[in-house]
């Protein structure tokens, strides 16, 4: 399965991993850095099923907000929420922001090499006196909590997933079963996730990092995410 069927899979099984529980708590940081922050424009990028957009905008009914991701599924989950998506890639679109955002770990599925192309784009979309906000993933979060088997089932679908980090790369292994009447149609498909430091994100983008929040969404011990606001010179 290539990257976009394997990200269609995702999407198809995402409400069983845990991540809607989570959102709230990552939702804050993010709504409270753009309520300091003076924008007319927002463009998420890998707006996923939408959630985000849908939740942040009805604190912001003046702003635009654009969405977009390479996922079909995911987009046509995002459009089903009235969200204004595309299936795009970011330096393929036009048009500049006030705020970008990246949301729940989206900066970790690009590999050493491919973030710095990814942050070029994103630069130029970012209008001046821009902001970029975003989260990723620590070692912690890594090696600590992504780390193993997890399960889960609804009675119609079941899924079931592997992960394994290793040298800074974190690799998931995803076999989901969904109910076709009497049957069981089953699909398998794989994920890969990069390990970057704050630092990393500043350098490659060019961007100044203003801020950083080390954030708890699945462990009270360690910080497993962190919340990285950065800004145009």
């Amino acid at each position: 399965m290539n990257a976009a069927g394997a990200l269609d899979l995702y999407a198809r099984a995402e409400d069983l991993l845990g991540v809607r529980e989570a959102a709230p708590k990552l939702y804050a940081h993010y709504l409270l850095a753009l309520q300091e922050t003076e924008f007319g424009s927002l463009l998420d990028v890998g707006c996923g099923r939408g959630e985000f957009v849908s939740q942040i905008r009805e604190a912001f009914p003046g702003a635009d907000f654009h969405g977009i991701d390479l996922s079909p599924e995911m987009v046509r989950m995002a459009r089903e929420r009235g969200v204004n998506a595309d299936r795009s890639d970011l330096c393929g679109l036009n048009g500049s922001y006030d705020v970008i955002t990246c949301v729940f770990d989206m900066l970790n599925y690009l590999s050493p090499d491919g973030l710095g192309d990814f942050m070029l784009c994103l630069r130029e979309r970012l209008r001046p006196g821009g902001t970029l906000l975003c989260d990723i993933n620590t070692l912690y979060g890594f090696e600590e909590v992504a780390v193993g088997a997890f399960q889960a089932s609804d009675g119609n679908r079941f899924v079931a997933v592997e992960g394994d980090f290793s040298e800074g790369v974190y690799r998931s292994d995803f076999t989901l079963f969904e109910r076709d009447g009497e049957c069981w149609k089953r699909s398998d498909g794989r994920i890969f996730q990069y390990y970057h430091a704050p630092g990393d994100i500043a350098s490659a983008s060019g961007l100044e990092l203003a801020g950083k929040i080390p954030v708890r969404l699945y462990s009270e011990e360690e910080a497993d995410k962190m919340f990285l606001r950065l800004v145009t010179f």
